[in-house]
């Protein structure tokens, strides 16, 4: 995790502290568990709670341990027994590293995307308020990045908000399908430990018991969670591109805020750069890179290897902090994003009517001209003005074969800007519902 980049409430779900509480959780619900079974006394697991409740877990003393052990659970064990006494020795009773390891980690991955949807949430309202400010501020829309045909600038961002609806609900499937546990103990058989107690300690960490574990929970899961997470960041970098290519000089339709005492170079003065959403298109490529190796993690030897474990002890949190702050840091983009409908106007403006080429092709054909002649009229007419020698409806309208289809008044027509946003309302609406 990278400070620059890192969120305190994200960061603090993979803090050591809290990996720490979550493994001492799960083990004294497992010992619980076996209490109300009575495999283990309960006043053991009376006491396990009682002095592990509020402990602060010495991360320093635990590193010391596994200095020595060469097994992080171990160490946490052998300092926990340190804190509780003897009746430690009731503690992990039938169960395997990969028991506590496997069910922290998906605590640990349904609490990040619980901050992640929430962040979707804001995301969508910035997205929502500013769609709606800007429902029907015409602007050029562009295909291969070239003038096409208009569109407004809130369906643009109605779009976007469209595309991150389906990214909280990918979030919300990924999180219930990671969300499981497992404490089924050596090669995933419960051999010696009841499959109660992993029911018990599922509902208790608000998970639902993995149904067959192979000693670890199959990795799938944890691929299709870092998948979504690759496609939300791809999201993200789509919306900043197009912030990106508005920001350029040439267009300067949208620019970034700009706040008072910012330097956009240390060279050049004048400069106002789109560092935030440049440093967006960065952060997605980051994320997205996390999901390679989360997918090869799934193949393992057998019942168990920890060839998985390094990865995910970086992907993990890198991954998870990394979109967190992509997304506050786009919803901030969103939010304070200084529009120019007067330059949309101008660009729209630009090309001298051509946006309404296929309008004037439409009406040729509807009049009793073959498309093929049709496109060769209006193509013929269309190609002076893209080379800045005259305008496209003047033309047309001195045009004998065009003219011998359409009267001037109809060509003239053909230039109005209200027709392309007719049916704004109708995507309004299946984008935003009855608010629209």
């Amino acid at each position: 995790m990278i400070p620059r980049y890192s969120r305190p409430e994200m960061t603090a779900i993979w803090s050591p502290e809290t990996r720490f509480r979550i493994w001492f959780e799960i083990e004294a619900h497992a010992t619980t568990a076996l209490a109300e079974l009575g495999v283990v006394p309960k006043e053991a697991a009376e006491t396990v709670w009682e002095k592990g409740r509020d402990a602060v877990f010495d991360v320093a003393r635990i590193d010391e341990i596994e200095r020595v052990t060469k097994h992080d659970v171990i160490a946490f064990l052998t300092h926990l027994a340190e804190i509780v006494g003897p009746e430690a020795r009731f503690v992990h009773q039938g169960m395997t590293s990969s028991d506590v390891l496997d069910t922290c980690l998906n605590v640990q991955l349904a609490r990040a995307a619980d901050l992640l949807i929430a962040d979707i949430d804001g995301l969508l309202a910035a997205l929502k308020r500013r769609a709606f400010e800007h429902k029907l501020t015409p602007t050029i829309g562009r295909s291969h990045g070239i003038h096409a045909e208009p569109v407004t600038f809130g369906l643009k961002l109605a779009q976007a908000y469209a595309e991150f609806e389906r990214a909280r609900a990918r979030l919300v499937a990924a999180r219930e399908e990671v969300a499981t546990c497992a404490i089924s103990g050596a090669v995933g058989t419960f051999a010696n430990i009841d499959p109660r107690v992993e029911e018990y300690v599922a509902e208790k960490m608000g998970l639902t018991p993995e149904p067959v574990s192979t000693q670890v929970i199959p990795r799938d899961r944890h691929a299709m969670f870092f998948a979504v997470l690759g496609v939300v960041a791809s999201s993200i970098e789509r919306l900043a591109i197009e912030v990106r290519h508005l920001q350029r000089t040439e267009v300067l339709e949208a620019e970034e805020y700009f706040s008072e005492g910012q330097k956009g170079s240390s060279a050049m003065p004048h400069k106002r750069n789109p560092v935030l959403t440049e440093n967006l298109t960065g952060l997605a490529r980051m994320v997205r890179a996390y999901a390679l190796p989360a997918m090869e993690n799934v193949a393992l030897w057998h019942e168990r290897d920890i060839s998985h474990s390094s990865v995910e002890r970086m992907i993990g949190p890198d991954a998870t902090v990394t979109l967190d702050f992509a997304l506050a840091r786009l919803t901030g983009v969103v939010d304070k994003l200084l529009v120019y409908p007067e330059q949309m106007q101008r660009n729209l403006d630009r090309l001298g009517g051509l946006v309404h080429s296929q309008r004037v092709l439409l009406a040729l054909t509807q009049a009793g001209v073959s498309r093929e002649d049709a496109y060769r009229l209006v193509q013929r007419n269309a190609m002076p003005v893209w080379r800045g020698e005259g305008d496209f409806l003047t033309l047309l309208q001195a045009d004998k074969d065009v003219t011998a289809a359409l009267k001037p008044e109809a060509i003239a027509e053909c230039f109005d800007l209200g027709y392309h946003l007719k049916h704004v309302d109708t995507i309004f609406r299946r984008v935003f519902g009855s608010a629209a």
